[in-house]
């Protein structure tokens, strides 16, 4: 295996622990899903603070999982670590033989050990083979996108990927090189990249490749696609009172984790009904407004938090929470009506015995 390469911070740890604490703290056995486990930060400090919970760690990148096995070792009797990918969630369950957890987190993007060891391929600011495979075991690597892809293909992948404005000019200037010979280099695909892009546009917005090599990093590893149905198998699969967090880190994988949870929190039946019909209810709550963003002190002791985007859901039992709708939609009439006219009653409104100090409703968040 080798030194550890690269330098390793988790990200938003005390926050994320701060977020899972109630699923994982539960009485008795609890199950951790880490569908991208890295080099084991965020896993180790679960374990840490929660005995008496399993943990299911997922990742494609072979060496990572080697690091995080030793990083984890003294945990072993409550650990599995998979090679896989986490749109393989399910059937590594079903396997494992777990059939609900009570955790799941996704801290997506690339890792810090792809990041920094110089011959993956991941950074444009350090030459090497254009590799980008998370799993270096298997599927195309991004030399090969950028030589063999034709350039709609190439323009499409820099533009809705990468989010760039100037691909079709990145994907002539690629092809243009590659007819004089293949493409193997890092350095020299960002020189490229840098050439194709006007002079007033490269003084902003970070290294002028940053978008393309996230692109090409993305088409390389199937990222959004495996998000996609990722997500909902994660959801699907959460206990009642289960959480999920997910760390974005562009605003594609934001888009993709904002719009799962959207579809889970909201009533799926017609908004003029006085009660939900069943199988319409929400089944997960949000624990905040919004996406949290890092605050300085984050951003500065790690700077690739960053870009980081937070979102976390807690599942909730349909059954129970229209009840209390039923149980505070009953309180309220009573209420209103002891203030008629005639009642007897005194004026001013009293306090829902229901809801404790400071308790939200449902369709609020946790805050930050």
């Amino acid at each position: 295996m080798g030194e550890l390469r690269g330098t390793h911070v988790p990200v938003l740890l005390e926050r994320c622990l701060e977020l899972l604490a109630p699923a994982l703290g539960r009485a008795g056995r609890t199950v951790h899903v880490d569908a991208t486990l890295g080099l084991a930060g965020h896993a180790e400090a679960v374990l840490q603070a929660h005995p008496e919970t399993i943990l299911v760690g997922l990742d494609r990148d072979t060496e990572a999982l080697a690091h995080a096995r030793v990083r984890l070792a003294r945990f072993a009797d409550r650990v599995h670590l998979e090679h896989a990918v986490y749109d393989e969630l399910p059937e590594v369950l079903d396997r494992l033989g777990y059939p609900t957890v009570d955790g799941v987190l996704f801290d997506l993007g690339v890792s810090s050990l792809q990041l920094d060891a110089p011959d993956r391929g991941f950074a444009y600011a350090q030459d090497a083979p254009l590799d980008m495979r998370m799993d270096q075991t298997r599927g195309v690597t991004a030399e090969e996108v950028v030589n063999t892809y034709t350039h709609p293909e190439l323009a499409r992948v820099l533009r809705v990927y990468g989010e760039e404005k100037f691909a079709g000019r990145i994907a002539s200037a690629i092809i243009r090189e590659r007819d004089r010979g293949r493409i193997t280099s890092s350095a020299r695909l960002a020189e490229l990249v840098r050439e194709s892009i006007p002079a007033p546009a490269r003084r902003t917005g970070g290294h002028p490749a940053k978008r393309t090599f996230q692109a090409l990093r993305i088409e390389v590893n199937r990222e959004l696609a495996a998000l996609e149905t990722a997500l909902p198998a994660a959801l699907d699969r959460l206990s009642v009172g289960g959480r999920l967090v997910v760390l974005s880190y562009h605003s594609l994988e934001d888009r993709l984790t904002k719009q799962a949870l959207a579809d889970r929190v909201r009533s799926t039946g017609p908004v003029d009904l006085p009660v939900e019909l069943p199988g319409s209810e929400p089944t997960f709550r949000l624990l905040s407004r919004g996406a949290e963003l890092p605050g300085e002190a984050e951003v500065a002791a790690n700077p690739r938090a960053a870009s980081v985007r937070l979102r976390a859901a807690e599942r909730i039992d349909p059954q129970a929470r229209q009840q209390g709708r039923t149980d505070r939609e009953r309180y309220r009439r009573r209420v209103k009506a002891m203030h008629q006219p005639g009642t007897g009653t005194a004026t001013g409104s009293e306090p829902d015995p229901r809801r404790g100090p400071g308790e939200t409703t449902d369709e609020e968040g946790e805050g930050t």
